[in-house]
């Protein structure tokens, strides 16, 4: 299978991945601990060396390639490794993730796995390494080879493949120290201790990752009332675009006074406006589960710049729920709030809420069927009681909360 034949909703499948790279010595027991991910995480194993050994046992073309190199101790060449990493991610991405075991190796693959993942939409969440002292490693290495059969676990090759690391392959940790994501771990005691230090690191690491959420769905559908619900009750922080751009305007920003005539008239605002206060809002706000986006997008090209703007964070859209209400059940509750304080500009008269539907249904629609494709889009019944409506939402982002661990 070609990455080009895969579906926007296998490509949002792959994007919220969880992406394991196990680092460490010959002999440092990944093999073991690797066994017990797979188990609990449900993910797909990538194995170099394995894969490898397999190619040599079956006699293939790449395997009488790499015989001589992996039995010397050495490392088979990047664009080998390259087609073996890019056949299995596109016939296991049905996978809640992928663990790398003996890749990166070098300076130069983690650059390589770097462009390799970013081609299939998502990245690695971690490395864990499993640090174990060198006469340690001699002697489970030593051990090992007594019964495994390994041509490369010779007490000669042993010291050569100890050295490649040391002089080689340790580099590699200071390229995911400098992204934060490099977890140096002790890989000495119980098999079941070590699982749990790194099990322990690993979800650690989920609860940092970002859960964001599009509220979608026409004028007066009520979607700033949940989202501020929402916010509170999932510690998440609420992004209206249009709240930020009111605050400018009362402020009589340089912003403000920019955007004014577009909010008087309820039109988009420039996107770059748009951008400026969404990075900013995202940069100045700490120790947050994630985003509630209402307002944003509200067009196709915002749908982009949004995924945009979350790739730069190493995060993405998880869903988007949809409040279905019908259109004259949205002008009746845009009619009733220009009578109160809490009236917009555009709400004082019919031509004006009916020029918004209008925009809805022909501009924003569309993002609709962009994130339906993604298989991240779900709708609800907006026009039920708000008790109700919230928690028919919250049902959605439980369940898409857990999908996006």
């Amino acid at each position: 299978m070609s990455l080009y034949t895969l579906s926007l909703h296998d490509i949002q499948i792959i994007s919220v991945m969880l992406n394991i790279a196990l680092f460490g010595p010959p002999g440092a027991g990944k093999g073991t601990q690797s066994k017990m991910l797979l188990e609990k995480y449900n993910l797909a194993y990538i194995a170099t060396g394995d894969i490898l050994r397999k190619e040599i046992a079956e006699g293939t073309k790449i395997g009488k390639a790499a015989k001589d190199i992996i039995e010397k101790g050495g490392l088979v060449s990047d664009e080998l490794i390259v087609q073996i990493i890019e056949k299995y991610i596109e016939s296991n991405y049905q996978y809640n993730g992928f663990l790398f075991d003996g890749f990166p190796r070098t300076f130069v693959q983690a650059y390589i796995l770097e462009g390799l993942l970013l081609k299939f939409h998502t990245s690695l969440t971690c490395m864990i390494s499993l640090e174990v002292p060198k006469n340690v490693l001699i002697t489970r290495l030593s051990e090992r080879s007594k019964t495994s059969d390994r041509a490369d676990d010779s007490p000669e090759v042993i010291k050569t493949r100890l050295e490649e690391y040391d002089n080689k392959t340790a580099p590699v940790a200071e390229f995911y120290k400098d992204k934060k994501i490099y977890f140096p771990l002790d890989g000495i005691g119980k098999v079941e201790d070590v699982f749990a230090r790194i099990d322990l690191t690993i979800e650690r690491m989920l609860e940092k990752k970002w859960f964001n959420l599009v509220l979608f769905g026409y004028p007066g559908a009520g979607k700033g009332t949940q989202a501020k619900r929402l916010a509170e009750e999932y510690n998440m922080v609420y992004i209206s675009t249009g709240d930020m751009l009111r605050q400018e305007i009362a402020k009589k920003t340089e912003i403000g006074q920019k955007v004014q005539p577009f909010m008087e008239k309820g039109l988009i605002v420039p996107d770059e406006i748009a951008i400026k206060l969404i990075e900013f809002k995202i940069k100045t706000s700490t120790k947050t589960r994630g985003f509630i986006y209402k307002g944003f997008p509200r067009t196709l090209v915002q749908a982009y710049i949004l995924d945009g703007l979350l790739r730069k964070q190493n995060s993405s859209v998880n869903h988007v729920i949809h409040f279905d209400i019908p259109t004259l059940e949205a002008i009746k509750r845009l009619s009733a709030r220009s009578k109160t304080s809490t009236a917009r500009n555009y709400d004082t008269t019919t031509d004006m809420i009916i020029q918004r539907m209008d925009e809805f249904e022909t501009i924003t629609s569309p993002v609709a069927n962009y994130y339906q494709k993604q298989g991240k889009f779900t709708t609800i019944n907006g026009a039920n009681a708000e008790d109700v409506v919230y928690q028919d939402i919250k049902a959605v982002v439980d369940k898409a909360i857990r999908f996006a661990r």
